[in-house]
């Protein structure tokens, strides 16, 4: 069970002498539990011993994560907070307005939002999380008002409303309709009627059960989808969006706006495969349209072209031809292939588990794209190349 902070806890924390207990701890390896204890133990007492130690492990776990050194966190806190790109990329689009987030917790997005709103204020049920959002806003610099409200009990009047309902339960299962969010999804969007909202959901919902939602939003980083967000009230003119950030701060989006009108084709020079948020928004011929790209197959999101986009990691057509294993068997040994990549869609085939039946042992490195065009399975021979 992850450790229960207590106010007393985050007092001390944020005390000249929690920060030196923590920066004590945060320099041990941290990998045996029963010394890392004893050690903190006999450095601040019993009393503080937990909180200490617990909060040098989420630091760690942090990194690489949220821009967020000197915070404090709960586990399940920083295990739910969006990464920093992300929290970023939302907050951006809500630059210069009035923005009240309702479930602010420890405050990774409220802290974005207050760098860019003309006003922010935090509410949250739980005096802890709250203690913290406050510590957290000082560690980073900037200011928001924060006040313990319930999320379904609007305390704001007028400003856009960001929220993150959790989606776990307190035994730490996934609770996958949401209705078993926490607050509810729909007494979410009925306690703020006519307000612009902004709500975080896992990029797997089902959004066709979300007809209040102006716009869906799925937002993938560094090649990850990690979250959707339903939108409502911004007036974007856009229904769906993709939208696809890197840790160097590049990124692009794609709307349905765009075209989407595709040649039918042979299949190119290169294979493309678009970038997950595209795929799960439903986005990949608005997508190939942008880049002169056209379909394998309607059906399925595999792109093909003779100019891949730049930043991407396509793979340049070296074979393709119906799909048997004994084909591709032979196809692998002509080419002297011995490490190879297997990339499915379309095609009820285990990657692993056809890797293991090839056995390929050449001395050159290949990827294999296996997929179905129309009725028929075909196989692509290919190398990947990464475009700049």
């Amino acid at each position: 069970m992850p450790y229960a902070f207590t106010l007393g806890d985050v007092a001390y924390l944020r005390s000249d002498a929690g920060k030196a207990a923590v920066a004590e701890a945060s320099a041990r390896p941290l990998t045996d539990r029963i010394a890392d204890v004893a050690a903190v133990r006999r450095a601040v007492g019993e009393e503080h011993a937990a909180a200490v130690l617990e909060t040098a492990v989420l630091r760690r776990k942090a990194v690489g994560k949220l821009s967020a050194e000197d915070w404090l966190f709960t586990a399940d806190a920083l295990q739910q907070a969006s990464a920093t790109p992300v929290a970023r990329h939302r907050a951006a689009r809500l630059a210069g307005r009035d923005v009240h987030d309702v479930t602010c917790s420890v405050g990774a997005d409220l802290v974005e939002i207050a760098r860019v709103a003309r006003r922010a204020l935090g509410s949250d049920l739980d005096p802890v999380r709250l203690k913290m959002a406050r510590h957290n806003g000082e560690a980073a610099g900037v200011a928001f008002g924060l006040a313990r409200a319930d999320a379904l009990r609007p305390v704001s009047r007028d400003a856009v409303v960001v929220a993150d309902p959790a989606r776990r339960d307190s035994a730490g299962r996934r609770a996958w309709k949401p209705a078993d969010f926490a607050p509810p999804l729909d007494g979410l969007v009925a306690a703020y009627p006519g307000r612009a909202l902004a709500v975080k959901c896992a990029p797997g919902l089902d959004f066709s059960i979300t007809p209040w939602a102006d716009e869906v939003e799925l937002v993938s980083l560094d090649g990850q989808v990690r979250e959707s967000c339903l939108w409502r009230g911004l007036g974007t003119g856009v229904t769906r969006r993709a939208t696809v950030l890197r840790a160097d701060g590049t990124q692009w989006t794609v709307t349905d706006a765009e075209p989407d009108e595709l040649p039918t084709r042979a299949p190119g020079e290169w294979i493309v495969d678009p970038d997950g948020a595209v795929v799960r928004a439903g986005l990949v011929r608005h997508y190939a349209a942008r880049h002169g790209l056209w379909q394998l197959d309607e059906r399925i999101a595999y792109l093909t072209g003779d100019t891949p986009p730049p930043g991407v990691r396509a793979f340049r057509v070296l074979e393709h031809g119906p799909y048997t294993e004994k084909a591709l068997k032979t196809v692998l040994k002509r080419h002297d292939v011995g490490r190879l990549e297997i990339l499915v869609r379309g095609l009820d085939v285990d990657p692993d588990a056809l890797r293991r039946r090839l056995k390929p042992r050449g001395a050159a490195e290949a990827s294999v794209v296996l997929t179905r065009i129309g009725r028929s399975p075909a196989a692509f021979l290919c190398r990947a190349e990464r475009i700049v």
